[in-house]
């Protein structure tokens, strides 16, 4: 099978990658991510509506709040609806929206289950514990890879993985997608996905190194990429055909968790191949320089 040329058009793939995380970086320092109810805080109203009701029906009920809320339906047989938004609803104004759901559903008093105030203590507690959780798992695999292969593997992979994380948070910011629990599961998912893709490439690397001792590193990588491609792809058709399916014909809370990862599993699959390799070799060939150098 004849070698892809990846590797030494590391510049064009480094180039994409960097004007999305740029465009990203730039938005979210204007505007910042559009951060859902978990992080700003807000209020989260429950109502029984006796049927399943199209999302899209009550938020044109309640249009006239101008709330920009989620909905997500609750109980057994989706009867429920959970209203989360934003805004810090007094009790007189909950007591308003309920009204009119309560006129178009002829509904009874009972129906309303109740509502809640969130603080945006929370939000900061979910995301501390999510940079954290993402630190943690960056050394972790700094180390395990490192020691399975070397310190350089570790660097690619890690740097592989950062760049993933910031492409994900680059399309949330550009499409101003609601940032939200969900999203931050999702990126601790897409965290073992993507170092798993890359670690099935870097592992035939390690033996293209020792068997092709008199080719460059560049065409190394290259070799191993080919090697590899064919079961990285039909890996991550196969994800993708799943959690697709998710997002189509699941309920807007799923689609929320199934948007991510679809996302995610595209950036990994493309970073395990188009950031990591040439990363590695770009750093095994400056390394090889500089012991050249130094041998003199």
């Amino acid at each position: 099978m004849r070698n892809i040329n990846v590797t030494k058009r590391y510049k064009l793939w480094f180039s994409i990658s960097g004007a999305i995380i740029l465009v990203g970086l730039i938005i979210m320092l204007m505007n910042g991510l559009n951060f859902g109810i978990d992080f700003t805080g807000g209020t989260m109203m429950q109502i029984d509506l006796g049927k399943t009701v199209e999302v899209s029906e009550i938020k044109d009920v309640i249009a006239d709040f101008d709330l920009n809320a989620d909905i997500v339906h609750a109980g057994a047989e989706s009867n429920e609806v959970i209203i989360k938004t934003k805004a810090s609803l007094s009790n007189t104004e909950r007591i308003e929206i309920f009204e009119v759901l309560k006129a178009e559903y002829g509904l009874a008093d009972e129906a309303f289950r109740g509502a809640e105030q969130f603080g945006p203590a929370i939000g900061a507690e979910i995301r501390n514990r999510a940079l954290l959780a993402v630190v943690i798992a960056s050394v972790a695999m700094l180390l395990y890879i490192s020691v399975r292969f070397e310190t350089v593997f570790g660097l690619a992979a890690v740097i592989a993985l950062i760049h993933d994380v910031l492409i994900l948070l680059s399309i949330y910011a550009i499409f101003r997608i609601s940032v939200n629990s969900s999203f931050i599961a999702a990126i601790l998912t897409i965290v073992g996905y993507s170092i798993n893709d890359t670690i099935v490439v870097f592992d035939r690397v390690r033996e293209n190194v020792k068997r092709e001792k008199g080719k460059s590193h560049f065409e190394v990588a290259d070799m191993s990429i080919s090697q590899t491609i064919t079961r990285t792809i039909n890996t991550s058709l196969t994800t993708l055909v799943v959690i697709g399916s998710l997002f189509v014909f699941g309920v807007s809370s799923i689609r929320e968790f199934a948007f991510p990862l679809l996302a995610g599993v595209a950036v990994g699959t493309y970073s395990s191949i188009f950031i990591a390799s040439p990363v590695w070799a770009l750093l095994r060939h400056k390394i090889s320089r500089k012991d050249a150098y130094a041998a003199k």
